[in-house]
């Protein structure tokens, strides 16, 4: 597992996609990850509210790393997100990807996004699709 953390620790670090929210992976353990950001004003929708889009990309990269914590590539079959209320502005956000439950073929994951206060924000019961194949960057030169 430490392999694997280490790595995927790596590689949000260096993700364009995290780099551009800011996130930040703070704990990660095999069917596990918490992920955090703070929610900026370019991530409001015409309301001047957290954007939807926003809370859910911070859910799925979470999603990300606890479904290939295992070290087996793992892809999004479903998401099905709640949102509960929105953050305060400039909140600190963090979401949590939890694994319950698991077969050779697919993996099924309860995510949810708080603020520091624990006040829930959104939640998400997610699936994956398990390929059986290694992380591509375990098998890279």
């Amino acid at each position: 597992m430490n392999d694997i953390s280490s790595k995927l620790k790596e590689r949000v670090l260096v993700e364009p996609f995290s780099q551009k929210f800011k996130m930040s992976l703070t704990g990660i353990e095999a069917g596990y990850a918490r992920v955090e950001m703070d929610f900026t004003p370019d991530m409001e929708n015409i309301f001047g509210l957290a954007h939807g889009g926003a809370i859910y990309a911070l859910m799925d990269e979470a999603f990300q790393v606890a479904s290939n914590s295992h070290g087996i590539m793992s892809v999004a079959l479903n998401v099905n997100v709640t949102y509960h209320r929105p953050p305060e502005k400039m909140s600190h956000l963090i979401a949590e990807a939890r694994e319950t439950a698991a077969t050779r073929r697919t993996a099924s994951y309860n995510i949810t996004v708080t603020t520091t206060t624990g006040e829930l924000i959104a939640s998400c019961q997610a699936l994956v699709y398990r390929t059986g194949k290694p992380l591509p960057f375990f098998t890279e030169g």
